[in-house]
């Protein structure tokens, strides 16, 4: 890993009350023309930390936003699920006056992304799953890393966070990594994230996205395997998949260019 520190944000933030929650959502290149494309990151990280894919991405507007708890977005009020979360997201795009996207998910973002898509097929215009899975029907990833994924002591210290973090690339990764971004978040966030997933499954209503669908995974992945981006692929009518090796669960980080050369391509 890159123990320099990590360069500043790019992007706008703002802090935005939306379906009776306060969430920070952040944009970059907000004058790039073209459907904007709204970046789902996975669970417990903060926006900070999609820069590197950003700035690959010059031509696009992108969109993404910190979960409750997690970032600088306040801890939630109550428990809530992946299908309020993605009526939270459509709330908030009709506040930035966005009516259609092009929506990409990193593992638990990639629940919200496919949970959007069937409740808002007619506002999302491309779909790209990566890292991620079909929720509590997946194929369970190495035990270890699991069970320290479900202790939040693992994951709300910043020290314990960068450590785990930098395990999930299964010292697979081909380019130095800076973890600097990364801000642990709250207990509750954290609790909350899990949660929703573990009540979530996107299984009974795949068949059913109609939109191109691009499902994206690194054969090194030991936190979600590669078996479960199959399952999404097979799943999801004309989907097509793209399989690369030695990234681990993060390779969108690890390899940020060529992550946005691939959303480029397919979008």
């Amino acid at each position: 890993m890159d123990r320099h520190r990590a360069p500043a944000s790019t992007a706008q933030f703002a802090m935005i009350g939306v379906a009776g929650r306060r969430l920070r959502v952040g944009q970059w290149h907000q004058d790039a023309g073209g459907i904007p494309l709204v970046l789902l990151h996975g669970i417990g990280m903060n926006m900070e930390m999609l820069e590197p894919v950003a700035r690959h991405l010059p031509s696009r507007r992108l969109i993404s936003v910190d979960m409750p708890g997690i970032g600088q977005s306040p801890d939630p009020i109550f428990p809530y699920s992946i299908a309020q979360i993605a009526l939270t997201l459509a709330a908030l795009l009709d506040r930035l006056g966005v009516d259609e996207v092009d929506l990409a998910g990193i593992s638990w973002g990639g629940a919200v992304a496919q949970q959007f898509a069937f409740q808002h097929r007619a506002r999302t215009r491309r779909l790209v799953l990566a890292a991620t899975s079909s929720g509590n029907v997946m194929i369970p990833g190495n035990p270890g890393l699991v069970s320290q994924l479900l202790d939040p002591l693992e994951y709300t210290v910043e020290k314990s966070l960068r450590r785990n973090l930098a395990s999930l690339y299964n010292g697979g990764g081909s380019e130095q990594v800076s973890l600097n971004a990364a801000k642990a978040p709250s207990p509750l966030g954290w609790a909350c994230q899990v949660g929703a997933f573990a009540l979530w499954t996107s299984a009974p209503f795949l068949p059913l996205l109609d939109m191109p669908v691009l499902v994206m995974a690194d054969t090194e992945d030991q936190l979600i395997p590669v078996a479960n981006a199959h399952f999404l692929h097979n799943a999801i009518p004309g989907s097509r998949i793209d399989l690369s090796e030695g990234g681990g669960h993060l390779f969108m980080l690890s390899r940020p260019a060529e992550f946005a050369r691939k959303l480029e391509e397919f979008l």
